[in-house]
């Protein structure tokens, strides 16, 4: 338990922080290092993938033994500087695996888009059409109290 909670520590620290703040610091060098840039937007990248990839398969690797020590070794060789991992990891699988398939997946998140875009427009008109509703029985409740408090006085008058 407390090596879990170890390993996760040093993941976040070693494998988010320690490059974001690489990361922040190449964006703000002057003049900025475009293979930096790069080197660290690969990173970033491999990262993201691996946690959605982590995300549907944890259930299935992380009772492995060492899965933590080994996520944690495999962010450090990404940005370690002798090691470079990102670069090569990137290039050597991920980009030619997101070449062949980038035309379904950009018709995939276009489709995606239309019906976020379509389930969106119905609940806006969904949620319009109850809240006239509601609008229309406040008016109407707002003016038969109105009448009341009218008829009433006028029989104290």
């Amino acid at each position: 338990m407390a090596v879990s909670f170890i390993t996760r520590l040093l993941t976040l620290a070693l494998g988010y922080a320690y490059p974001a703040y690489g990361c922040y610091k190449t964006l703000e060098r002057h003049p900025r290092e475009i293979e930096q840039l790069l080197f660290w937007c690969q990173y970033w990248i491999l990262v993201a993938s691996l946690t959605v990839v982590e995300r549907f398969a944890d259930g299935a690797v992380s009772w492995l033994p060492m899965y933590g020590e080994a996520k944690l070794v495999l962010v450090v060789y990404l940005w370690h500087p002798s090691t470079r991992g990102a670069g090569h990891v990137y290039e050597g699988y991920l980009r030619p695996l997101l070449a062949r398939h980038e035309a379904d997946i950009d018709r995939g998140l276009l489709e995606m888009r239309t019906r976020a875009r379509d389930v969106t427009a119905s609940q806006l008109k969904a949620a319009a059409a109850v809240g006239q509703g509601w609008l229309v029985e406040i008016a109407s409740r707002v003016t038969s109290q109105l009448q009341a408090a009218r008829s009433g006085r006028g029989h104290i008058d």
